[in-house]
């Protein structure tokens, strides 16, 4: 009983908290060591991005008649270190060859080792059809992953992206699925 009862304050203040900090401009970074050999949390100033990526889609199959390694292509759009100094929004779509497709929107943040290398823990929420493919149980359905770059000197990117799908149990088929793709993010200067 005292869940409910306290998560409305701490609802309350945590947006309270988010919309004062949403508004402040990206210009903070943490670093650890210095800027070329150590790491640092976060892109700001980053320009924002188009994604293309492709790759296979429910690449570890269970025994299940519907799954199956499938092609994907997908498509993302980066906004940019714009939410809280470190995070960076995303929408996109993936499409399989089974003609499944999965639209969604998330965020990350980017972890930076060194000059050139970028480690991208990212999660997103979207809306799930199957077509002819694998059989995820819901049409809402949560992505988690990460993705692992290597950013160039004019802020393109090629790298490897892992990502679980899942409807975290929300009904009661919940297989989920992994995808892995080759993606290359080309930096878009407005």
């Amino acid at each position: 009983m005292r869940m409910p009862v306290l998560a409305k304050p701490l609802f309350a203040v945590a947006a309270v908290i988010v919309v004062a900090l949403a508004d402040r401009p990206a210009a903070a970074q943490m670093t650890i060591g210095s800027p070329d050999t150590g790491f640092s949390i976060g892109s700001p100033g980053g320009p924002p991005r188009l994604e293309l990526g492709v790759g296979g889609f429910d690449v570890t199959p269970n025994r299940r008649r519907d799954s199956g390694i499938q092609g994907d292509f997908r498509a993302e759009y980066h906004f940019g270190d714009i939410w809280l100094p470190v995070f960076s929004p995303f929408l996109g779509a993936d499409v399989t060859t089974t003609g499944g497709s999965y639209v969604f929107g998330g965020f990350g943040f980017d972890i930076n080792i060194g000059p050139s290398f970028v480690i991208t823990p990212n999660g997103a929420v979207g809306f799930y059809q199957r077509g002819n493919g694998t059989k995820l149980g819901s049409w809402f359905e949560f992505r988690t992953g990460a993705e692992f770059d290597y950013k160039f000197e004019d802020q393109s990117r090629l790298g490897v992206a892992v990502h679980h799908i899942s409807n975290a149990g929300l009904t009661k088929l919940n297989p989920g699925e992994q995808s892995v793709l080759l993606v290359y993010q080309l930096p878009i200067h407005w």
